[in-house]
């Protein structure tokens, strides 16, 4: 067949999941082509640009940082099975985050990409729990994450079974839910191993210039391969037949045919292209709320240490001794949340960013942002804008100057704004709950990959790309 019309696999959606599953399969020989409804790649983790400046979303860090020369992490693995070099990436460490709990961050706990610095925090803010604490790293070492059929368990269980003290537990649980989870108030142990691991265990970094720096290496590689890829073409519905889906029909009626198919679109949003609708039933749905985030930027005309905010990288912070992650009550909950300062990346003595950037993200309810007529969302993103802004100035030093003085430009992006640009349902920023580990439906030959198979982070995303890749089409022949 004309290779315009028929491919041996058909990944739908140009984020780092179908990204790296394209140039695996692509290595090896396949034809491959992604589908993608807009016209920028990275989905969850992309750039935009804006009055002449361009914006990350989704990424404050690739998470799963190491050294050069540590054998058996998911960056290693990453690298060679996408046969790209370590430098290519250009990652610059952090230099250090908190973890700040309290009224004004009372309480904090810092960590870096050396985890004796975390050990020690603990140590000293809580003698009493250090040797729990080591007993549930030893858990987390030992425990195979990467395992596709393993029996889902508490989070909350397992770590209970080590720590008494519901401070140092929520302190722990905070970070690891914001960059990670899609259930409310608990997780799989699963899931909280290979977020553990991913900031904790090993460690933040940034390319100096952003996600655009890793995008443009995957896309360089993709092409290098052989690989197809059509933008601003969604693909409107899968066709099944027999059991078996046969092909894909695009938005634009076009349809094409493919051997496989691997979705990255997410378990219930992939069940909805299903046609006919009855094969729909044959997916996993996950009832129960979603969750979804809103993000400030705001750019500075000075370096945030320069306002007096000091070096830290990223901070979570908590402003009770409780921590709540669940579906907000209001537009926005600004009690919680995550500031980050991509300034504070070592990217050596000579070396700083144009200009300094803040950005804090909280949790927030799609449903009163769907809601709102256009004259009402607007206003309400300001004021958004503003409450987050008051919000997250508590955990930071007192600033030498009021923040509306030294802001040059902002933006600020909601649940609303997240299923637009991505079709994840809600703006769920981490997908379904329950994840799909194998990435099998009970369409023979569809797969799924990314957010809702369980892989998490940015280098897991890219792993569960490839890992479907190989599981399901490489290992099978093709």
């Amino acid at each position: 067949m004309n290779s315009r019309s028929h491919y041996d696999v058909v990944i739908i959606g140009a984020g780092m999941s179908g990204l790296a599953a394209g140039i695996r399969l692509a290595h090896f020989g396949q034809r491959v082509c992604i589908f993608e409804r807009h016209n920028a790649v990275g989905g969850l983790n992309g750039f935009y640009s804006f009055d002449g400046r361009k914006y990350d979303v989704g990424l404050h860090a690739l998470t799963n940082f190491v050294r050069a020369g540590v054998k058996g992490t998911p960056l290693g693995k990453l690298l060679r099975q996408l046969r790209i070099e370590r430098d290519a990436f250009a990652l610059c460490e952090q230099r250090q985050s908190r973890i700040c709990f309290g009224p004004q961050g009372d309480l904090s706990l810092r960590f870096t990409n050396d985890f004796a610095v975390l050990e020690a925090e603990v140590a000293d803010r809580f003698p009493a729990e250090i040797d729990g604490f080591r007993r549930l790293v030893a858990k987390v070492r030992a425990f195979d994450d990467v395992a596709l059929d393993a029996e889902s368990v508490s989070a909350r269980k397992v770590v209970a079974e080590c720590l008494r003290d519901p401070l140092l537990i929520d302190m722990i649980f905070c970070p690891i839910m914001y960059y990670g989870s899609a259930s409310p108030g608990d997780m799989d142990f699963g899931q909280f191993v290979i977020m553990f691991k991913a900031l904790f265990l090993e460690g933040f970094a940034r390319p100096r210039d952003g996600v655009r720096v890793i995008l443009r290496v995957l896309l360089e590689k993709y092409r290098e391969s052989g690989g197809e890829r059509r933008m601003k073409c969604g693909v409107k519905r899968i066709i099944v037949q027999g059991g078996r889906a046969s092909g894909v029909e695009l938005d634009s009626g076009e349809t094409i045919t493919a051997n496989h198919i691997i979705s990255s679109a997410g378990s219930e949003e992939t069940a909805r292209l299903l046609t006919p609708p009855s094969a729909s039933e044959t997916v996993a749905r996950t009832p129960g709320d979603r969750l979804s985030f809103a993000e400030t930027i705001t750019i500075l005309d000075r370096e945030p240490a320069d306002l007096g905010w000091g070096r830290d990288t990223i901070v979570f912070f908590n402003e009770s001794q409780q921590f709540h992650y669940a579906r907000p009550s209001e537009r926005i909950d600004v009690r919680s949340g995550v500031i980050c300062f991509p300034n504070n990346f070592d990217y050596g003595p000579e070396d700083r960013l144009p200009e300094g950037i803040l950005r804090v993200t909280c949790l927030a309810d799609y449903r009163q942002w769907a809601s709102l007529s256009e004259g009402d969302y607007r206003a309400a993103k300001t004021q958004g804008y503003q409450a987050m802004q008051v919000s997250a100035q508590r955990f930071l030093p007192a600033s030498h100057s009021a923040l509306a003085d030294v802001t040059v430009a902002t933006d600020m992006f909601t649940p609303k704004t997240v299923e637009r640009y991505t079709g994840h349902l809600e703006g769920a920023i981490y997908g379904a709950p329950t994840k799909v580990r194998n990435g099998r439906t009970a369409v023979e030959n569809l797969y799924l990959c990314g957010t809702d198979q369980g892989f998490l982070g940015i280098i897991g995303a890219m792993l569960s790309g490839i890992s479907m890749a190989n599981f399901h089409v490489l290992a099978k022949g093709g």
